[in-house]
């Protein structure tokens, strides 16, 4: 048998565009779901519904609502985790209509990233394929963040009759660019210079872009109608997608270096925890820029030219379409989908809830990608609640203005410091991990023969 035959035959599975392409629209449902409300769920409760009734206390109680809800979401994922490794489902598919709270969506978007990103570990091991599917996934997602981050405001304007905030729109579309476009080329990159060096360079160019960001807002510039802003979000979103983007292409290592030293492949156990940290990360990209808006001084339900509506019955309106469109989407990936690689039945029966917190401590990559994930996330939810401010500020105080131009730029430099120093504490090379694999495959080879 050819060499090639045999990969395909032991896990090291080519996978067709239909499961690529259908796999990753799994990723810009979600977007369309989830994103599209805990991204402007900040501004909503805010700004648009003014939580609490006080302009003043407005974004401190939204950062309250949204932490308790996360921190409940954070203590459910170990559960379902579980359940995704015990029972083997191929992919959940949940039918997200109106949260009745916004509990209930953090916990239903669990019931689906979960075993979503655990399907990532089970198509392939071969870590080129990997590579391919992860980059195609975050083209997909990324598609997902246009329509959030760039699409929704004119949606909005259009639902509410108001103007359309085209500084605003400008500024969110340049900065979708580079996930649109370069991801694709992640895998040659990757080539070229090495996983590592990957994160360090384009580590650095999203460092460069914020600080960018910093120097021409300081300057006098509060909308994105300027070239500059635009230029200094391109750069900064070029750096930031990559880093962000491939980091999920090392879970599925992570999972392989679980089964290589515990013999069993608790996908759904490690990226519940991934999970976790990710929804930790939300948190604090939440607490962060409310709690500091409120320290700050910001005064909400100020109508500028430049910002979001806050007309209720647009964000409704467009809120609700989203989340059709991503059901739909959501279909798609799981008929696209076929899992190839999972835990036999005599290693399902003794999954643990505990499973999670025993890998966590014995799993040195995974405490690593662990703190990544935090740190990536803080970094990103802050930035991406805090642009909903920073184009519509030219009525606070000069102090508030100041603080939401750090929140928007030189804090998230500072998590990108942090996230360069974190991944090189990694261990996991590719020449590692194809040989973990292989070791894998013959263990399994081995156990078949014996009990035939």
């Amino acid at each position: 048998m050819s060499e090639k035959g045999e990969l395909d035959n032991s896990g090291f599975n080519k996978l067709n565009w239909f499961t690529r392409i259908g796999y990753g629209l799994g990723d810009c449902a979600q977007n369309l779901i989830y994103q599209v409300v805990a991204g402007y769920c900040a501004f909503f409760y805010s700004d648009v519904y003014i939580v609490g009734n006080n302009t003043k206390e407005s974004s401190s109680i939204a950062g309250t609502i949204m932490t308790t809800a996360r921190i409940i979401d954070v203590i459910w994922d170990p559960f379902v985790g579980a359940f995704v490794d015990k029972h083997n489902p191929r992919l959940e598919v949940v039918l997200s209509t109106q949260a009745v709270t916004y509990v209930l969506l953090q916990m239903l978007y669990t019931c689906v990233n979960v075993p979503y990103g655990a399907l990532n570990a089970s198509l392939t091991r071969d870590t080129h394929e990997i590579t391919m599917l992860t980059s195609i996934r975050m083209v997909c997602a990324n598609i997902g963040g246009f329509f959030v981050w760039t699409l929704i405001p004119i949606f909005l304007g259009l639902a509410a009759g108001k103007a359309i905030p085209w500084g605003f729109v400008f500024f969110q579309f340049v900065g979708s660019i580079p996930g649109i476009l370069f991801m694709p080329f992640v895998p040659a990159v990757k080539k070229v210079v090495g996983k590592k060096n990957m994160f360090y360079l384009f580590g650095t160019i999203a460092i460069i872009g914020n600080i960018m960001i910093y120097i021409v807002s300081k300057s006098g510039v509060n909308s994105g109608d300027n070239t500059w802003m635009r230029i200094a979000n391109f750069v900064k979103s070029t750096g930031f997608t990559i880093i962000t983007g491939y980091m999920w292409a090392i879970v599925p290592e992570v999972i392989s270096y679980a089964e290589y030293t515990t013999g069993r492949r608790i996908a759904g156990i490690v990226n519940a925890l991934t999970g976790m940290f990710y929804k930790l990360g939300n948190a604090l990209g939440g607490i962060i820029p409310l709690y500091g808006l409120r320290i700050l001084g910001y005064i909400a339900g100020e109508e500028e030219p430049s910002s979001l509506t806050k007309e209720p019955k647009a964000w409704f309106t467009v809120m609700s379409i989203y989340n059709i469109v991503g059901l739909v989407l959501l279909l798609i990936c799981f008929f696209a989908s076929k899992e190839r690689i999972a835990m036999e039945e005599k290693e399902t029966k003794n999954v643990k809830v505990t499973d999670l917190f025993t890998e966590f401590v014995r799993n040195g990559p995974l405490r690593i990608i662990a703190l990544y994930f935090v740190t990536a996330f803080t970094c990103m939810t802050t930035q991406n609640t805090i642009n909903s401010y920073l184009f519509g500020m030219s009525n606070q105080k000069s102090g508030t203005q100041e603080g939401i131009r750090w929140l928007a730029s030189l804090i998230p430099a500072i998590f990108n410091v942090l996230m360069i120093v974190i991944i090189f504490f990694y261990s996991l090379t590719d020449e590692k991990i194809d040989e973990i694999n292989r070791e894998i495959e013959r263990r399994q080879k081995t156990s078949n023969a014996e009990e035939a």
